[in-house]
Order: C-alpha cells, then structure tokens, then sequence
C-alpha cells in the first residue's frame, strides 16, 4: 500500500478518471449501437453529429485510439448515407 500522501492521492484520481472514461466509453459505444440500428434518415443523420462529437471527444482524451475514431465515423457515415 502507498505511504506517501501524493500516492494516496493519485490512487484517488485515477480511479476517479477510470470511472469517468468507462463511463463515456459505453455512452458513446449505445450511442454507436443505436445509430447502426436506425431505420429512418432523418433520425439517423441526426444522431450522426453528436456520435461524431463523442467519438472525437473520446479520441482527443486518449480512450480510444485516432484511427479507431476516424475508422468508425467513415464506416457509421457510409451506412447514414446507405439509408
């Protein structure tokens, strides 16, 4: 166990930052889900933006990879345009 007050700390923040990183992780993973699933145009165009925002989001922070972002957007872009 850490003795240093600093290591406590850290400890603290890092599960605090684990917490939050799952969290936005799975959002943006149902956000994705549901996008693949929609039916209408509209909706689906709708929905493209803001699962663009969280993708980009979760990439600028380091949660998923750049690629693994931009590979998403183009694949999710292409089924929007399908519908």
């Amino acid at each position: 166990m850490a003795n240093h007050k600093s290591a406590l700390k850290r400890i603290r923040s890092n599960e605090a930052k684990r917490l939050r990183n799952k969290y936005q992780h799975k959002t943006t993973r149902n956000a994705v889900r549901d996008l693949r699933t929609s039916e209408d145009k509209k909706e689906a165009e709708g929905k493209l933006s803001t699962v663009i925002s969280m993708l980009d989001k979760l990439a600028k922070n380091n949660i998923i990879h750049k690629n693994k972002a931009a590979n998403l957007k183009s694949k999710l872009t292409k089924h929007v345009a399908a519908l």
